[in-house]
């Protein structure tokens, strides 16, 4: 599915915001990533957030 920045900005933001204050994360963390937003941009990218946007 193809999203807009806008939904993609808001994805992100909201899975940092859980990563942030201790969400268990989905994909295996790379050595020294410590950020939780480029680690909800590391998910986004795999797929492996659980969240859905629904169009009308």
């Amino acid at each position: 599915m193809e999203y807009t920045k806008y939904e993609k900005a808001r994805i992100i933001g909201a899975r940092a915001l859980q990563l942030a204050y201790g969400a268990p994360p989905l994909v295996k963390v790379p050595e020294g990533m410590i950020n939780p937003l480029d680690l909800a941009e590391l998910e986004f990218n795999k797929s492996a957030i659980p969240i859905t946007i629904l169009k009308n």
